[in-house]
């Protein structure tokens, strides 16, 4: 049996063994790290999009611990550039000295051209913000959903938290009709 018969019958090596290009354990397909649960009750979402986030090797690290804050976090287009603020990310416990990072630093986040062309566009002519609403691992990298969003004022919030409510309550009793008819 030659070497080409070998190859097609899968005698080469054991899944996750040398040559088999991975390291440790699978990728994970999509894992939420973190999720900005106040930018939906602060603001109105008009558009989302994901982007990848550009870090360094010990923010990964962090990242892959879980650690995050999003609060108070927001994005804006300096010199054609995407770049997102406030977004803490604490220093990864066995990096120190030259592999650590600043935890509050500002970074790029990585976008076509027309997708900033156009972002830019509708916030400068909207006056609407760019907020975070989660960061997750696709793929074994890094993205992060960016929203478009209007900011609400109190009543508006009032209001949607009204209609949330009712919705559920709306619900709940189509849940009990059904029940109870069968």
């Amino acid at each position: 049996m030659g070497m080409a018969a070998a190859k097609k019958k899968g005698a080469g090596p054991p899944s996750g063994g040398k040559g088999s290009g991975t390291k440790g354990a699978p990728k994970e397909q999509n894992r939420l790290v973190a999720s900005n649960r106040r930018a939906r009750h602060d603001y109105e979402i008009i558009d989302t999009v994901e982007c990848g986030v550009v870090l360094q090797g010990s923010e990964v690290k962090s990242l892959r611990e879980g650690r995050i804050a999003l609060q108070d976090s927001y994005a804006r287009i300096d010199d054609g550039e995407m770049w997102l603020f406030g977004v803490h990310v604490p220093p990864y416990a066995q990096a120190n000295g030259f592999g650590a990072h600043d935890p509050d630093r500002r970074r790029k986040l990585l976008l076509h051209r027309r997708q900033i062309d156009e972002w830019m566009g509708k916030s400068k002519q909207n006056s609407l913000t760019m907020v975070p609403l989660s960061i997750y691992f696709k793929d074994g990298r890094a993205k992060v959903e960016l929203a478009l969003a209007k900011g609400r004022r109190q009543y508006d919030k009032r209001h949607a938290i009204a209609a949330r409510d009712a919705g559920r309550d709306a619900a709940r009793e189509a849940r009990s009709v059904a029940k109870h008819r069968t």
